[in-house]
């Protein structure tokens, strides 16, 4: 019998996307109460069918895939400028094509503008109607608004006008910031772009030799164990079960196993692997089981991770970009000048970034050396001496223990041969 909840998760679902949503209007159409309502409303959040957004509110939209700067919606782009809606809202979930800055005259502008695009623009009435007729959405800077006019033709054609209290210059800053941020993101895989949908599983109650079956018919060995809820309880593998073992898979499951969810970045699934020495990893909703992902996975992924073309840049990239590498001997030398990105406010070199600089030195000399990823277990730094802007640096790392899968490497800042810092950098391996 389907209950409550799930009748309110599937009216969401049916919403067209841009469709507004509130506790109190599904609670009156559904004849539930306005609390199982909004339990709903937010585990539809979780699946991502609705979006809540800062003075607009909450909304249908399509299930957020993976997408580049091309899929910005309206409502993403009045989120980053602390938009408020003034008209067209049931187009905010529409995808935003490109950005115009109304800098110029109406009879100029019209070449420019086309369907799909935001137009940046002031207190330009004689613009906004124009941008309209052109089915492009509008930004107004200031914090003006606009004419009666002006909403009813924009929620005639589902166009949103948003009202921005910050000037032209700053808006256009807020967004280029955004998109940036949003190219970082694009970068980093999760675990559903990895993980195996529909896994093979066992039942806790079954016989193990449902195991051996099902070892044989996939070729797999590990599996996870599910009660008949659909709850992860356990995995099995080949350890855990004896030659010739008879009786229930609980009997021999490691029971209470380490879970994931969908949402889990693969660098810290590939961590837990590492530190907890699994090759399995189920991946839940709700504790129930939807996927699983491998060991061998993780590892293509990081693979691929690394022949990604580069679309935005993180600090750690900016900060080693200004250094260059050469290989001597048995150690690695990276040597750059002191930029103003590495100062503190005093003028100095600031310490935390002097950290992360001798920290990715160390990772890059490691995964240069042993051809394998890896995972810094622990890192120890001593300052000596304080560095200026502009100074030119050498910094040398030497491995001094290497294992099959434990490794060390010292790491010494040099200033015109001065010793400026010391660290010891302690890291694992992870191999396939």
């Amino acid at each position: 019998m389907t209950t409550k909840h799930d009748q309110i998760i599937q009216y969401i679902m049916n919403l067209e996307a841009g469709s507004a949503i509130s506790v109190r209007r599904i609670a009156r159409e559904l004849g539930v109460s306005q609390g199982t309502a909004y339990r709903a409303i937010k585990e539809a959040e979780n699946r991502e069918y609705v979006k809540t957004f800062p003075r607009i509110g909450t909304i249908r939209v399509e299930k957020d895939e993976k997408r580049g700067i091309e899929r910005l919606t309206f409502a993403e782009a009045a989120a980053m400028v602390d938009g408020t809606v003034l008209g067209g809202s049931g187009g905010l979930n529409k995808t935003l094509a490109r950005f115009v800055i109304g800098a110029m005259t109406p009879d100029a502008m019209e070449k420019y503008l086309s369907s799909g695009s935001l137009l940046i623009v002031g207190n330009r009435e004689e613009a906004f109607r124009l941008a309209l007729e052109h089915d492009c959405a509008i930004l107004i800077t200031g914090g003006f608004g606009c004419s009666d006019e002006i909403r009813r033709l924009a929620d005639e054609k589902n166009l949103p006008v948003i009202s921005s209290s910050y000037d032209t210059f700053t808006t256009a800053t807020m967004i280029n910031q955004a998109i940036s941020e949003r190219l970082i993101k694009k970068e980093i895989l999760l675990v559903e772009d990895i993980m195996m949908h529909d896994p093979k599983f066992l039942y806790e109650d079954e016989q193990i030799g449902e195991w051996r079956r099902l070892l044989k018919e996939s070729g797999h060995s590990r599996f996870p164990v599910v009660n008949r809820a659909g709850k992860v309880v356990g995995v099995l593998t080949p350890k855990d079960v004896p030659e010739a073992s008879t009786g229930p898979i609980h009997m021999y499951m490691t029971p209470n196993p380490i879970t994931i969810t969908r949402k889990t970045t693969i660098a810290y699934a590939a961590h837990i692997m590492i530190w907890e020495g699994i090759e399995l990893l189920p991946v839940i909703e709700e504790g129930r089981l939807i996927g699983v992902i491998s060991r061998q996975d993780v590892i293509k992924a990081i693979q691929y991770m690394k022949n990604q073309p580069q679309m935005g840049e993180t600090m750690e990239d900016i900060i080693l970009a200004n250094f260059g590498s050469k290989r001597m001997d048995n150690k690695m030398r990276f040597s750059g000048k002191v930029t103003p990105m590495l100062t503190s406010h005093m003028g100095t070199a600031s310490w935390s970034a002097l950290t992360m600089l001798m920290s990715m030195a160390g990772i890059v000399t490691l995964k240069s050396f042993r051809q394998s990823d890896i995972a810094i277990d622990t890192f120890t730094v001593y300052f000596v001496r304080p560095v200026q802007l502009e100074d030119m640096l050498d910094i040398d790392v030497e491995p001094v223990e290497e294992g099959r899968m434990y490794n060390k490497v010292e790491i010494c800042v040099y200033r015109d041969k001065e010793l400026i810092a010391k660290a010891m950098l302690a890291a694992k391996a992870m191999r396939k």
